[in-house]
């Protein structure tokens, strides 16, 4: 995904941030410089995916869409993968 695209934050994304402790600078990283570990074709209005990536040793997940006509990516949301849900490499989900 294109980082020189325009970002917006929906208001949930910058929530979950400013409680999680994660700043613009690491989403901005994850979008040049992550892994898409599941795409998610059919979200509405956009098509979204799930991107993972480590900044400075920190797992990071942002989920984000790409809106093709206006150029724009909008981040979702964005947290930290915990062992309880994922796998040691914080790309597969643990099953139940």
């Amino acid at each position: 995904m294109e980082a020189s695209k325009q970002i917006f934050y929906t208001n949930h994304a910058v929530k979950q941030m400013f409680q999680r402790g994660i700043s613009a600078d690491e989403v901005e990283y994850v979008i040049r410089n992550g892994e898409t570990i599941k795409n998610y074709a059919e979200d509405k209005p956009y098509p979204s995916r799930l991107l993972f990536a480590f900044n400075n040793k920190r797992p990071l997940h942002v989920i984000c869409s790409y809106n093709i006509e206006e150029e724009l990516i909008i981040i979702v949301t964005v947290y930290e993968p915990t062992s309880e849900f994922w796998e040691t490499d914080f790309k597969t989900r643990k099953t139940k």
